[in-house]
């Protein structure tokens, strides 16, 4: 994508309702107005908040805002020129129960209260393979210990990639701090029984992987209270 149209999406970002961009400095001093009240002041609903975490283009929100819309889907990403085409889509389509928050996701302790979310997607993440990029797998201890403290009690957490070393390394993961895992499947379309909302909304990205014929795994899981 052209720097160009990077600046005309960035500046369209700032015109869409449903795209919230707080800078890096309002949330570390703890100014943020919407932390404990996304439902109150943004949704304006008591509905469930589910977030997208990495949401890249923002198919998965969007699509997940129209098959449930008795719940508020929020997808996280730093590149705002990417959730723009969600974001815009969104919006022609009338959507309320969907939005967008442009920031880094191991800033999302400071953007959502204790208790304030009730379940968390990942979708396709980057698995980080290299030993020196551990550090940003969104599903290392780090990480899953700022879920643990913004997610409910028994809240959800999904994690749905294309990379069998991403889906064995959060089982193992979650096995060693004896966790809840709720589902696991390696191969969710070679396979019956899946939950509905995982083979049924497919990424632009993942339905790439599948005309190469790459298996998508998905493991579902709840975090120990803190």
């Amino acid at each position: 994508m052209g720097s160009k149209n990077k600046l005309k999406r960035f500046k369209e970002n700032e015109t869409f309702a449903n795209v919230i961009q707080p800078s890096r400095e309002v949330l570390l001093e703890k100014n943020f107005d919407l932390k404990g009240n996304w439902k109150k002041d943004f949704f304006k609903n008591d509905h469930p908040l589910v977030l997208e975490l990495g949401c890249g283009k923002g198919e998965y929100s969007v699509n997940l805002a129209k098959e449930f819309s008795q719940k508020n889907f929020l997808g996280i990403d730093i590149k705002g020129a990417r959730f723009w085409r969600g974001a815009k889509t969104a919006l022609e389509e009338g959507l309320q129960n969907v939005g967008f928050l442009r920031t880094q996701i191991e800033l999302i302790e400071h953007c959502f209260a204790e208790n304030e979310v009730d379940e968390i997607w990942i979708t396709f993440p980057d698995p980080q393979i290299k030993y020196k990029r551990t550090k940003h797998r969104l599903t290392n201890l780090e990480f899953l210990d700022k879920y643990r403290k913004v997610i409910k009690s028994k809240g959800v957490i999904h994690l749905k990639t294309d990379s069998e070393f991403m889906h064995g390394y959060t089982l193992g993961l979650l096995h060693g701090l004896d966790e809840k895992i709720l589902y696991a499947n390696h191969d969710v379309y070679g396979t019956t029984g899946a939950p509905k909302e995982v083979t049924a909304i497919q990424t632009f990205y993942e339905q790439q992987y599948l005309e190469k014929q790459k298996k998508i795994t998905y493991v579902s899981f709840q975090l120990a209270s803190k």
